[in-house]
């Protein structure tokens, strides 16, 4: 084709293209102009009914309001009549009160003066009274010839003396009731006791006698120059006594488990035949472990024996040490022993715990393997180390409570006090040497006659009983009773000793008359 022919072609198509997309913006123009029109018609229309819907609902509200409001206010109305009327009632009762309580008051008021008037007469009558009593008084001081003092002191010391007396006779009475309900009961529970244990006693000394093979044997454990003895002596701690005693040596110390441990020692020297320092030594260890196993096993023997289980390895250890020690010439460990099992049985008899009453009675003596390595008494040693180990309270108070130091908490702490003094006082449990059995009877003869109204005073029944001798003008029959008491008390606190004391007061009256 021609150029020219195709510019037309070209030309022609974009015209068309243009009118064409001139045509369809028109079109869409008329189309969105008509679309805005029935809109606009449409949302006139919507505000119209809206705004007459707003109206309707408005006069609605108005009406509805108005009906609230009348309604409020009708019942608002009939609150405040109710108010009114509730007012109005409680100001007629105050009213009424009011006019109640001046009526009482003016009677309050003629009762005070009616009142005063009585006080001002009963004052009058008690003037007059108070008058004629100090008019008596004189009388009676004129009548008897004492003052109103001496009067009031002769009262006193008759109503001092009707006091003591009734005292002392209420004392005599409840001791009386007491023996008589507590006394057949007690001596049944420890004859009971007594004759179910029955325990052997043999006195123990400070010494032990080691038989020799033959007198040569002497000199060889004197050895050359005194060497094996003063080593023997030296390492046990004890003194060796040798005399003219045919063969044997004694073995002296006051601590038991070292006597032991030399004696031991010497028996193995002397069966050995071989004695020099060196063997000496030797021989010295071995009894020491002996001494320390028996110990233990002496401990462990004892806990079998009492049925205490449970005790502390510690506790058993210095249990068994108890074997090697004395008290007045009884062993300690077979008093323990014999306490636990008397104060189980009492215990028994009284339906309480025997068991911890036996564990107690085991333990009450436990201060006594270590009291002379220790300050300090028995009882708190032996408290100190039953704390220590965890023992049960009711053990504690009654180790600290056995000879009175501390009072006593329970019914076993009793039992065990009882049980102590009871083996204690078996016939050939104990012993003391002469000097320390007389200085006691001396010292408790000087304390009880000390007292005024006593004129003598003799220990009697190797100490278990004093007898005392009082002077009928100084001492009445209601006072002796009180003597007794305050003599039976000093003892207890100032004096020493086993068992117990009988104070006896006697009071005798003798008329003498010579015929000439």
């Amino acid at each position: 084709m021609e150029p020219l022919a195709i510019i037309l072609i070209a030309v022609g198509t974009v015209a068309g293209v243009a009118i064409g997309f001139l045509s369809g913006v028109g079109y869409r123009k008329k189309f969105a102009e008509r679309e805005i029109g029935s809109a606009e018609a449409e949302a006139t229309r919507l505000i119209n009914e809206a705004i007459r819907s707003g109206e309707s609902r408005k006069k609605e509200m108005l009406l509805e309001a108005k009906d609230e409001i009348h309604k409020s206010r009708t019942e608002y109305e009939k609150e405040v009549k109710e108010r009114r009327a509730e007012l109005s009632k409680q100001e007629r009762r105050l009213e009424q009160k009011e006019i109640t309580l001046d009526k009482k008051t003016e009677a309050f008021e003629r009762k005070e003066e009616e009142l005063a008037k009585k006080l001002a007469a009963v004052a009058e009558t008690q003037a007059e009274a108070e008058a004629i009593r100090k008019q008596q008084l004189l009388t009676l001081e004129a009548i008897s010839g004492l003052s109103q003092e001496q009067a009031k002191q002769q009262l006193l010391q008759s109503v001092e003396e009707d006091i003591r007396h009734d005292t002392a006779m209420k004392i005599k009475e409840i001791e009386t009731q007491m023996k008589d309900e507590a006394d057949d009961r007690a001596r049944e529970i420890l004859s009971i006791a007594i004759q179910r244990c029955a325990a052997d006693h043999s006195a123990e000394t400070t010494v032990s006698v080691v038989p020799l093979p033959n007198d040569e044997m002497k000199g060889r454990i004197i050895g050359r120059e005194g060497r094996n003895i003063r080593t023997l002596e030296t390492i046990t701690g004890v003194d060796l006594i040798i005399d003219d005693t045919p063969e044997a040596i004694t073995v002296s110390s006051f601590d038991p488990v070292r006597r032991e441990i030399a004696r031991l020692a010497l028996e193995k020297l002397i069966a050995d035949g071989r004695i020099h320092p060196t063997r000496i030594e030797d021989m010295v260890e071995k009894a020491r472990k002996e001494v320390e196993r028996t110990i233990r096993e002496e401990g462990e023997r004892a806990c079998y024996e009492t049925g205490v289980h449970g005790l502390n390895p510690e506790l058993v250890k210095i249990l068994g040490r108890q074997k090697y020690r004395t008290s007045y010439g009884q062993n300690v460990l077979n008093h323990s022993m014999e306490v636990a099992h008397i104060a189980g049985l009492m215990a028994s008899e009284l339906g309480i715990d025997a068991s911890l009453a036996r564990r107690a009675g085991l333990l009450h003596d436990l201060g006594k393997s270590i009291d002379h390595e220790v300050e300090g008494s028995h009882v708190q040693l032996g408290a100190d180390l039953a704390r220590k180990y965890k023992e049960n309270p009711v053990v504690v108070n009654a180790i600290e409570s056995h000879h009175g130091d501390v009072e006593p908490k329970t019914i076993i702490a009793v039992l065990v006090q009882a049980a102590d003094a009871v083996s204690a006082a078996r016939p050939g449990a104990r012993r003391e040497n002469v000097e320390n059995y007389i200085r006691r009877l001396q010292k408790l003869e000087e304390l009880t006659g000390s007292y005024p109204g006593v004129d003598k005073a003799f220990a009697i029944q190797a100490g278990r009983e004093v007898r005392i001798m009082v002077k009928p003008e100084v001492v009445n029959e209601d006072n002796m009773i009180l003597l007794a008491r305050e003599i039976a008390k000093k003892i207890e606190s100032e004096l020493e000793y086993p068992g117990q004391i009988k104070v006896n007061v006697i009071r005798e009256t003798k008329a003498v008359e010579y015929a000439k």
